[in-house]
C-alpha cells in the first residue's frame, strides 16, 4: 500500500524544525518537499552567490519566481557575457532584489548606468573595489542619468564605497546625491585627505575632482545625520582632530562606528568620541596601537548601551579597565585577541560584581599568552549561561584543566578554539585526570615571570628551562577507555552544539580522544592539522559521527592515508572545503574517491603532497561541478629547492 502524500502545511512546518543544511538536504527528497522548501518562512535573507558565466543566466531567470532576494556576482567585466547578465538582472529580478555586491569586478560605467534604473527595490548596495567605474571622474555626470539612478535608489539604506582608489568629492557627492536615505556607510580604506592636499599643500575640498575631502564627508553626515547610524573609517588616515570634527556633527547619533586600523587615534580622541556620541553599539578600534588602558575605561564609563566591543592587536592595552567594562548589562561580544598584556584577572572580577553586569555572548583571547587555567575555569563558571562562542587559539600555557572546565560549565558553546594550545592531551578531552596530575587549578600555577638556568660550562649564557608541551604525557590504555565509557565526566563529549572545533597543533592528542570524544551531529567546521599523532581511525570516526561537516583541515597529518579518505569520503557528503596540503601519503586514489562521493567541493588543498599527479589534479576538475579552488603547488614530488 502506497504512503498517503503529506499536505505541503505538514511538510512545511517539519522542516521549521530543521536547521538550514539539513533542511536544504530534505529538499532533495522529492518535488513536494523541495516546494515546501521554498515557503517564504525559509527564504528571509537569503544570498545568491556565483560568478560571472554563461551557466548563470538561466540562474538568473530561475530566481525571478522569488519575492526577494540578494546577489553576490563575482568576476564581471566588460565582456558582452558580463552586459548580458546585468540585463538579465534588471529584466528578472529589479523590482525584487534587495542586495548587490560585485567583488572582484570591473564593470563599465554604462553597464550600470543600464542596471541601476531597474533596482527599484534596493537597500543595499556594494561596489568595494570597482576602480573602472570611478577612474574617468565621470561616473553619473549626466543629470538624466542622475534622475533616473535617484528615483531608483530612494530608500537605499547601505551603501559600500571601500577600497576605492579614485573615490573623489565630485564623484561622491554624485553618487550619495542619489541616496538620500542612507543608514550605513563605509569608506574603509579609501584614500581620504582629513588635513591637507598633498598636491597643492593647503585645505582641501569641499569640492575636489581628485580627493575625497573629510570637509565633504562631513557635509554629507550634515545632510543625512537624521538617517546616518553606521560609518566604517577603518584604515584609513583618520586623525584625533578629524574624529572629533566627526563625532560633533550636529544632530549624528551613530550606533556602530568602525576604525579598525586607524594608527593615530589616540586615548584623547577616544574620549572625546564617547562624550559626543554615547549612543554607539558597536564600536571597532582594533588595531588602533596608540591606545592604552585609559581608552577602554572612557568606553566603560562613556557607553552604557554598548554591545560589540573590538581592541583586538591593541597591544598596549592591559587588565585595566577591563573590570568596568563587565560592568555593561548590554555587552554581548568582547575581542581582545592579540592584546598581550591581558591576563583576565579584571575580567573576572568585573564579572563577579553584582546585576547588572555584561552577559557575554562571544569572547575572543587569542594569543593572550598571560591566560592561565585559573582564569579559564572562572570565566566558564561566570559566563556558562551566555557564551556561545570562545577562541583561545595560542593561549599555550592552558593545560587539560581549562578544557574540564570549559566541558562542565559551557555545555551551550557553538563555536571553541584551541589552536596551538600544545599542552592539551587526550586526558582533557576525554575528562579524566591523568596519574600524578592535579586536578584543580591554584593560585600557584599563576604565570611568574620566565626562569632560567645558568649553564656553567659558559658563564654568562643563560638557557631557558624545557617548555612543558615538550614533555609527553602518559598514553591513554584500553583500560583507561573502559573507565571513560562507564563514567559521566567532563569529556568534550558534553558540548553537544559544537557547530566549529579548531584542535590543530595539540600535538599531544592521540586516536584515543578523537575517536571517542569528536562525536557532534550539528559540527560543520573542523580542524585537526598539525597533529602528528593521528590516523585513519580518527578521520574515519570523524566522518562517521560528524555527518554536517562542511569545512575538514587535516594538513600535515603524516599519517593520514588513501585508506583514512577511502573509509571517510562515503560519510562527507556535505563536505566543501578539504586541506590536505603535507599529506605524504595521500595519493591519486584519493582523489578519485572525492571525486565519487563528495560532488559540493568547493575547496581542495594538497599542496605538496608528494605522489599526487597534475592529471589526475585536472581530471579531478573537470569533473566536480563546484569546484573553484585547487591548491596543488609542488604536487608530484616537485623539487622545492629547485622552485624556489
Amino acid at each position: 500500500m502506497e504512503t498517503p502524500e503529506l499536505p505541503l502545511e505538514i511538510i512545511t512546518y517539519i522542516l521549521s524544525f530543521l536547521k538550514a543544511s539539513d533542511r536544504k538536504e530534505a529538499s532533495l527528497v522529492c518535488r513536494s518537499w523541495y516546494d515546501a522548501s521554498q515557503d517564504l518562512q525559509f527564504q528571509r535573507n537569503l544570498t545568491f552567490k556565483f560568478p560571472a558565466s554563461i551557466s548563470s543566466l538561466d540562474l538568473i531567470r530561475g530566481l525571478s519566481r522569488r519575492s526577494s532576494c540578494s546577489l553576490v556576482i563575482s568576476h564581471l567585466d566588460g565582456s558582452s557575457m558580463s552586459r548580458a547578465m546585468l540585463q538579465e538582472i534588471g529584466l528578472h529580478l529589479g523590482p525584487r532584489l534587495e542586495s548587490l555586491a560585485l567583488p572582484g569586478s570591473s564593470v563599465t560605467e554604462s553597464s550600470l548606468l543600464a542596471l541601476l534604473p531597474h533596482l527599484t527595490a534596493l537597500r543595499r548596495l556594494d561596489l568595494r573595489g570597482l576602480d573602472s567605474l570611478f577612474m574617468s571622474g565621470a561616473f553619473l555626470s549626466r543629470e538624466e542619468h542622475r534622475q533616473q539612478v535617484r528615483v531608483a535608489l530612494a530608500d537605499l539604506k547601505e551603501l559600500d564605497l571601500s577600497d576605492l582608489r579614485y573615490l573623489s568629492d565630485l564623484t561622491f557627492n554624485r553618487l550619495t546625491g542619489c541616496t538620500p536615505r542612507l543608514r550605513r556607510i563605509s569608506l574603509a580604506g579609501c584614500h581620504i585627505a582629513f588635513e591637507f592636499d598633498p598636491y597643492r599643500g593647503c585645505p582641501v575640498g569641499p569640492d575636489s575632482s581628485a580627493l575625497l575631502s573629510l570637509r565633504n564627508l562631513r557635509r554629507l553626515l550634515q545632510e543625512q545625520a537624521s538617517t546616518v547610524r553606521g560609518l566604517d573609517l577603518s584604515r584609513t588616515s583618520i586623525t584625533p582632530e578629524s574624529l572629533r570634527s566627526v563625532a560633533q556633527v550636529e544632530g549624528l547619533s551613530l550606533e556602530e562606528l568602525r576604525l579598525r586600523g586607524c594608527k593615530e587615534l589616540t586615548d584623547y580622541s577616544v574620549e572625546v568620541l564617547c562624550k559626543h556620541q554615547p549612543g554607539l553599539q558597536i564600536l571597532d578600534l582594533s588595531a588602533c596601537t596608540e591606545l592604552t588602558s585609559r581608552a577602554v575605561l572612557a568606553v566603560a564609563l562613556g557607553l552604557k548601551s554598548l554591545r560589540l566591543l573590538s581592541l583586538s592587536r591593541d597591544w598596549r592595552v592591559k587588565d585595566k579597565g577591563l573590570a568596568d567594562l563587565m560592568v555593561l548589562p548590554e555587552l554581548r561580544t568582547l575581542d581582545l585577541s592579540e592584546c598581550l598584556h591581558v591576563s583576565g584577572a579584571e575580567i573576572v572580577k568585573g564579572l563577579s560584581a553584582p546585576e547588572p553586569r555584561a552577559r557575554l555572548e562571544t569572547l575572543s583571547l587569542k594569543s593572550c599568552t598571560y591566560i592561565r587555567d585559573l582564569a579559564v575555569f572562572s570565566l566558564a563558571q561566570l559566563l556558562g549561561s551566555s557564551l556561545r562562542e570562545l577562541d583561545l587559539t595560542s593561549c599555550i600555557y592552558l593545560t587539560d584543566l581549562s578544557v574540564g572546565a570549559i566541558a562542565t560549565y559551557l555545555p551551550g558553546l557553538v563555536v571553541l578554539r584551541l589552536g596551538w594550545c600544545k599542552e592539551i592531551t587526550d586526558w582533557g578531552l576525554l575528562g579524566m585526570v591523568e596519574p600524578t596530575k592535579e586536578c584543580e587549578p591554584s593560585k600557584e600555577m599563576e604565570y611568574k615571570g620566565p626562569s632560567f638556568t645558568r649553564t656553567f660550562g659558559n658563564m654568562g649564557f643563560f638557557r631557558p628551562p624545557s617548555m612543558p608541551f615538550q614533555e609527553k604525557p602518559r598514553l591513554v590504555t584500553d583500560e583507561d577507555l573502559g573507565v571513560f565509557r562507564e563514567q559521566e565526566g567532563a569529556s568534550l563529549l558534553a558540548l553537544r552544539s559544537l557547530q566549529d572545533l579548531d584542535l590543530s597543533a595539540c600535538s599531544k592528542l592521540t586516536d584515543s580522544s578523537i575517536t571517542q570524544v569528536l562525536r557532534y551531529p550539528d559540527l560543520q567546521r573542523l580542524s585537526l592539522a598539525m597533529l602528528p599523532e593521528i590516523s585513519d581511525d580518527s578521520l574515519a570516526s570523524v566522518a562517521y559521527h560528524c555527518r554536517s561537516l562542511t569545512s575538514l583541515e587535516l594538513s600535515h597529518c603524516p599519517h593520514i592515508s588513501d585508506q583514512g579518505i577511502a573509509r571517510a569520503a562515503p560519510y562527507l557528503a556535505r563536505l566543501q572545503h578539504l586541506y590536505l596540503s603535507c599529506c605524504n601519503t595521500v595519493t591519486d586514489r584519493s582523489l578519485s574517491m572525492l571525486v565519487q562521493h563528495c560532488k559540493r567541493l568547493r575547496t581542495l588543498d594538497i599542496s605538496m603532497c608528494k605522489h599526487i599527479s597534475l592529471t589526475t589534479v585536472e581530471l579531478l576538475q573537470s569533473q566536480l561541478p563546484f569546484i573553484e579552488n585547487v591548491h596543488c603547488r609542488f604536487v608530484g614530488g616537485a623539487d622545492l629547492t629547485l622552485t624556489l
